[in-house]
């Protein structure tokens, strides 16, 4: 999210009501427009076809089938995001644009590669009985998605906010729309709508590439993986992040009393997967107020602080800027607290209304409070872990997410065990706990700051 912050800075430095709304505003839609545009596109779809497509099922096999797509890509490029993020960090620290684009060719070419043979495997093990167009759809579907991810994580580092979430909005508008056109043809013809919007936001986002890191020397390259440029942390952290993610949530699909066979090996959780889609809504203030605040007042201290260091400024003044860079996370943490705990209060309080209105039964409010509780937690600990990565604390950072999978597994296990009434509990106990380890470790390693500064490097 580095860069971010100079825009938000400009907002703000108009001292007015509207220039502070602005900032909270763009900061929500850069930070959560994707996977909302995602979230309301695949709704949308739904609820547009339910009417037209005969039987209904075909609506839920195709939201099942997107939900998949998304899940098992983002685990799997999830081993590449952050370290390929780092190569090309680096790179333009080092001047050499002209690496960046080859090896992002290399990297897709890689990443297609695996897809291919991962979605051929699983057209024979998960899909064996389905129709061969279905079954083409899902393997294009799976490896333009492992592309799309790819690409948006290379537009961030080049602080393309913007022009993610317009082509992430303009593609989901596509989507919906082809969906809705090709939707006589049944469940093929919905999933065709969504291959063929993700496509054109894959193209897109290829061409911003090219246009900024316009071709030199050869296509193809592949010195991300040399061993000097590979970061093996780094490919972990992505990888157990995702998975920690989604884990309760495959857990509650392959669990019997709470999940339904869909379409071929692909199950889903009804009573699980509403009020996850409803709570992951509810935290776009949070991701504003994550965004503002770390990324300009914190930014902005550390920054002074590590300028301060290599300049050769005073003790004082280092010291001074390092308060000031634990004052602002403490108050950006405070902020996101009280933005979630309201977020919160207005879920147990519209919850009611909100299930009425979407037909769902109110039998699902206890686990969509739970949730939204546990989707909050959730923000404050990508907070936590986006100081760390500015600290340059891997370690710590893969500690915390190999913790994060570990305890929502077995704690998702333990709820399921339990009973209905316990379920959800899982992954924001998992939240909570990886989330206060966090602010210990922080603690320390802000109390450590200036000792780790000048004695370990």
């Amino acid at each position: 999210m580095a860069g971010i912050g100079f825009e938000l800075r400009r907002m703000l430095r108009k001292n007015t009501l509207s220039g502070l709304l602005q900032a909270y505003a763009y900061a929500g839609v850069i930070g959560s427009g994707p996977w909302v545009f995602s979230i309301i596109g695949i709704l949308l779809v739904g609820i547009f076809s339910a009417s037209v497509v005969v039987p209904n099922f075909l609506v839920t096999q195709f939201q099942t089938s997107v939900t998949y797509l998304v899940a098992s890509s983002l685990i799997l490029t999830g081993l590449v995001q952050l370290a390929f993020t780092r190569f090309v960090s680096d790179r333009l620290f080092e001047k050499q644009r002209q690496l960046i684009l080859p090896n992002l060719h290399g990297l897709l070419l890689i990443v297609m590669l695996c897809s291919a043979v991962l979605g051929t495997v699983a057209l024979f093990v998960v899909f064996p009985g389905e129709r061969l167009l279905y079954r083409m759809l899902m393997l294009a579907g799976f490896g333009i998605m492992c592309a799309v991810w790819i690409l948006a994580i290379l537009l961030s580092g080049m602080k393309r906010y913007r022009a993610i979430t317009i082509l992430f909005g303009g593609a989901y508008a596509l989507i919906v729309v082809a969906a809705l056109l090709m939707r006589p043809w049944g469940l093929e013809g919905l999933l065709g709508g969504f291959v063929l919007g993700n496509f054109v936001l894959m193209t897109g986002m290829w061409v911003l590439v090219v246009r900024e890191f316009s071709p030199q020397g050869p296509l193809i390259a592949f010195d991300f993986a040399r061993q000097d440029w590979l970061y093996p942390s780094l490919m972990l952290i992505g990888f157990l992040y995702n998975l920690g993610i989604w884990a309760d949530k495959f857990m509650f699909w392959y669990f019997p009393p709470t999940s339904d066979a869909i379409i071929g090996g692909l199950r889903a959780s009804l009573i699980y997967d509403l009020p996850v889609f409803l709570s992951y809504l509810s935290i776009i203030p949070g991701m504003a107020v994550f965004l503002v605040r770390i990324e300009t007042d914190f930014v902005e201290y550390y920054d002074k602080f590590y300028d301060a260091v290599r300049s050769g400024g005073s003790l004082e003044y280092i010291e001074a800027m390092r308060d000031e860079m634990v004052y602002s996370i403490q108050q950006g943490l405070g902020e996101i607290a009280k933005i979630q705990t309201l977020a919160v209060l207005v879920t147990f309080v519209a919850g009611p209304t909100i299930l009425d209105a979407l037909g769902i039964s109110h039998l699902y409010l206890p686990l969509l409070h739970v949730q939204v509780i546990g989707a909050g937690l959730q923000v404050g600990l990508m907070a936590i872990l986006n100081v760390f990565f500015y600290l340059d604390h891997r370690r710590i950072v893969l500690m915390l997410c190999a913790e994060m999978v570990l305890l929502n597994i077995a704690l998702t296990a333990l709820t399921q065990y339990l009973g209905a009434a316990f379920y959800g509990y899982g992954f924001a106990v998992s939240m909570l706990i990886t989330l206060a380890t966090g602010l210990v470790l922080l603690t320390r390693q802000l109390n450590r700051l200036e000792y780790e500064t000048f004695m370990l490097q």
